[in-house]
């Protein structure tokens, strides 16, 4: 479903991803770990195309992205039809109740018909454990309400790729147990997803595939297993030492 070929992306003379190649199956659930600073976030955003790249070339299903070039409008549009994305911040619209909210995506991108965006929008929350708060304004909610309804949100455009960029990061435990057991459901269901997260936890018991990322670099790939109990690289033996598996 995504193919990632020697993708490499500088901010002046940082070089932030250095030669990242990585694919993801339909139905995967992908999660990349590794210490802070080393290009996980910012491969997520190339995936989106919300980043450009020097280098390398992205393919999500038949769409391409080429380095050195800004995607076209309706390539973008296309592209993030199927690809959503949950960031770390949730991202809500402050002026929209969270049934609005939900409903904004298939209304305005998609040109669906309002009754049928809002029975849409009113399944979705149910889904994440929120009927209780369409007409809730976000900022009422707490943080873990406010991201699974950025969740609903995003599965409202009926993605084929969710992309979660640190989503309980911003979360203390309570609210983050709540977002992850909705990520799992999701898992559960197969929708491919590819996430960046510190929940060693959720990457041990969930992910198919988990990538390392260091210095820019993958430093190695593998499944859960192998990359908790038989690390071969000493970069993943560092990471995980430190104490961030936890």
């Amino acid at each position: 479903m995504i193919e990632v070929c020697e993708l490499v992306k500088s901010h002046g003379s940082l070089r932030v991803l250095d030669g990242v190649s990585l694919t993801v199956r339909r139905g995967e659930v992908a999660v990349l770990v590794g210490p802070s600073g080393g290009g996980k976030s910012t491969l997520l955003r190339c995936l989106n195309g919300l980043e450009s790249f020097q280098l390398g070339e992205v393919r999500v299903d038949d769409l391409v992205l080429r380095q050195g070039e800004t995607a076209d409008e309706e390539t973008l549009r296309r592209l993030r039809r199927r690809v959503g994305m949950v960031f770390q911040q949730f991202h809500l619209f402050p002026h929209l109740r969270v049934l609005a909210n939900v409903m904004s995506g298939p209304l305005w991108a998609l040109g669906r018909p309002r009754e049928e965006a809002k029975a849409t929008a009113r399944q979705l929350l149910e889904r994440v454990g929120l009927s209780d708060k369409v007409d809730a304004w976000p900022e009422h909610l707490s943080g873990g309400q406010q991201q699974r309804v950025a969740i609903a949100r995003a599965l409202a455009m009926k993605p084929e790729v969710i992309l979660f960029d640190e989503p309980t990061s911003a979360l203390d435990p309570l609210m983050a147990g709540e977002v992850l057991r909705v990520m799992t459901d999701l898992a559960g269901e197969g929708q491919t997803m590819v996430v960046v997260t510190h929940a060693m936890e959720f990457a041990r018991r969930v992910a198919h595939t988990v990538h390392v990322m260091y210095g820019g670099r993958i430093a190695e790939s593998g499944t859960p297993e192998q990359i908790f109990n038989q690390p071969r690289c000493e970069a993943t033996r560092a990471f995980l030492s430190e104490g961030s598996a936890v």
